[in-house]
């Protein structure tokens, strides 16, 4: 036996506080009854009145209330098994880790925005399962294809500039990573979000990105960045900017959103390009486009399922409240003296 809403036995102990002012009401009214005179020739004169049938009436609608505050708490006992079925798309999200990916012209730099972007699209996620990818010079799954959110948001807040070992940007590798993870035998259904600068360091990812599509993916492409470029942070050991990274001449590496990249990527596999925005609306289109996809139904899951039976004491309640209302207050004088 158990209660899938135990906080909802909370109300029992606002039916204990009314009970005992109810009862605290009745005794007092009798105690006021007793000023005017000998209590038994008060109620000798005023037959009908019980005190007795007062205090069942009030006992009977408190006991009704007791039991409605256990029929909220869904009183449970016996278990099925039951097939859980659900419906969605697979997800696979590339985040660039690369140095250039520090640059400040995204508060509070282009990684931790890109961190941001990728949680908004966790909470957003019902039924769909999720994978991460990390990429710089290489790319490496993170995360394979889950419906554990939790477990996403965990490795993804592991995912930095030290998170690839080889730096450098390689949208081809990333996006051929991504495609892995899918199941190979399906053509449809597969999306990859891609959240990047777009400096990419080699050549083939066009080709990368319309052998994704020959596989059914789809890949809707984020920009973080300013296309018109910023300088690369140096950072110490506690993340303080000691400087700027510098080339082998002694300049100032300058980094710039490739908008051009990310564009043809996107068109390349029949998706779209977003440029990432402080209100993040690029979400908003991001998400009416995934919902437009047509949905697959997955794996059904064997679940154990547990019986509802708060039909039960929802029943007493509504017999304790016919009770109370068919109860009369007052009695009909049996002569002599009217007692308790």
């Amino acid at each position: 036996m158990r209660f899938a809403e135990p906080v909802n036995f909370l109300l029992i102990l606002v039916v204990l506080v009314l009970g005992l002012f109810v009862f605290w009401a009745l005794a007092r009214k009798k105690k006021l009854l007793k000023i005017f005179g000998d209590l038994p020739l008060i109620m000798k004169n005023a037959p009908y009145i019980s005190f007795a049938r007062q205090r069942s009436k009030a006992l009977m609608i408190l006991l009704a209330m007791t039991f409605v505050a256990l029929a909220l708490a869904r009183l449970q006992f016996g278990t099925h098994l039951e097939i859980l079925k659900r419906e969605g798309i697979d997800i696979v999200v590339v985040l660039d880790v690369s140095n250039s990916m520090l640059a400040r012209d995204m508060k509070p730099d282009r990684l931790t925005k890109a961190r941001q972007e990728i949680m908004g699209i966790i909470d957003r996620l019902r039924g769909d399962r999720i994978g991460l990818v990390a990429f710089a010079g290489e790319a490496f799954a993170q995360c394979p294809l889950t419906l554990d959110y939790s477990a996403a948001r965990f490795l993804l807040g592991a995912m930095d500039q030290t998170s690839v070992s080889v730096q450098g940007t390689s949208l081809s590798a990333a996006i051929e990573t991504a495609a892995k993870m899918f199941d190979q035998q399906q053509r449809m259904h597969k999306v990859v979000l891609l959240l990047t600068d777009g400096e990419d360091h080699e050549k083939g990812v066009v080709g990368a990105a319309e052998s994704a599509r020959k596989q059914g993916i789809k890949i809707y492409a984020v920009g973080i960045g300013n296309p018109a470029g910023e300088p690369i942070p140096v950072l110490d050991r506690n993340d303080n900017q000691i400087g700027f990274k510098k080339d082998e001449n002694g300049e100032v590496i300058v980094t710039s959103l490739d908008e051009a990249t990310l564009q043809k990527i996107a068109l390349a596999t029949g998706g779209k390009y977003y440029h990432a925005t402080a209100g993040e609306m690029e979400l908003d289109r991001i998400f009416d486009e995934i919902a437009s996809m047509e949905k697959k139904e997955l794996e059904g899951t064997l679940v154990t399922r547990y019986d509802d039976r708060f039909q039960w004491p929802l029943l007493l309640a509504l017999l304790f409240m016919i009770g109370e209302f068919f109860m009369p207050e007052r009695k009909k004088p049996l002569g002599g003296i009217a007692g308790e």
